[in-house]
């Protein structure tokens, strides 16, 4: 059976609802078995690699009503290449371990000459995939450059990006809720403390003896030294 053939096979075969997602049924439940970050970063790439693989099926002999084809194909692709950027993300909010992503930066850098291949190869059926083409080219270049970041630079960029959106929620809260919200932090300190809400925390001196102070250097009123 011809590659061509066999790839459209695939692609008719898969159902379709997931046919309008990135992945197939089969791969969504490939991803849930993998639990380990970067096994499961690997599968995606996997995935992404399988996807370039089919578009240099379909680049290398045109035929009739192709273009609808590497258009999902690429859509599918792009998706992937957004999942791991948001997976390894939420990882490393999480701190859930991952080792370095430059083996994930080399193979993307890999896709994305693949990609920059099929942009350069005369198609006269490209305008139908020119503008998802140019957005996983774009995709992929964003990502590889994420992906060669050093560990702490892109931890505190998504700090960073986390306290920017939960001030933004706030500049957004009504009144009625900022002092609302105002009112549980103080609960949640207050029951830190171990001290009721409303309620001073309980001294251990005594009245009119200073922090600090010893008992010895205390003066008795009128008398001498």
């Amino acid at each position: 059976m011809k590659p061509f053939l066999t790839l459209t096979m695939v692609l008719l075969a898969a159902p379709l609802a997931a046919q309008k997602d990135f992945l197939t049924a089969d791969e969504v439940d490939q991803i849930r078995e993998v639990q380990e970050p970067n096994l499961r970063i690997q599968l995606y790439l996997k995935f992404a690699r399988q996807r370039i693989d089919q578009l240099d099926q379909l680049f290398a002999k045109p035929r009739t009503g192709r273009s609808g084809m590497i258009h999902d194909l690429l859509e599918q692709y792009t998706g992937i290449i957004e999942a791991i950027d948001t997976y390894v993300d939420n990882s490393i909010k999480r701190q859930r371990p991952l080792t370095s992503l430059a083996g994930v930066a080399k193979t993307q850098r890999e896709m994305l000459a693949e990609l920059e291949r099929f942009a350069g190869l005369p198609a006269p059926d490209k305008g139908r995939f020119q503008f998802v083409l140019e957005q996983a080219l774009e995709t992929t270049r964003d990502s590889a450059e994420l992906s060669e970041h050093d560990f702490r630079e892109r931890t505190r960029a998504i700090e960073s990006r986390e306290v920017d959106i939960r001030k933004e929620r706030e500049e957004m809260l009504a009144p009625e809720r900022k002092e609302e919200l105002k009112k549980e932090q103080q609960k949640i300190e207050a029951e830190k403390q171990g001290v009721a809400p409303g309620k001073k925390k309980p001294s251990l001196y005594k009245p009119g003896e200073k922090p600090g102070e010893k008992p010895e250097e205390k003066k008795t009123p009128g008398k001498k030294d």
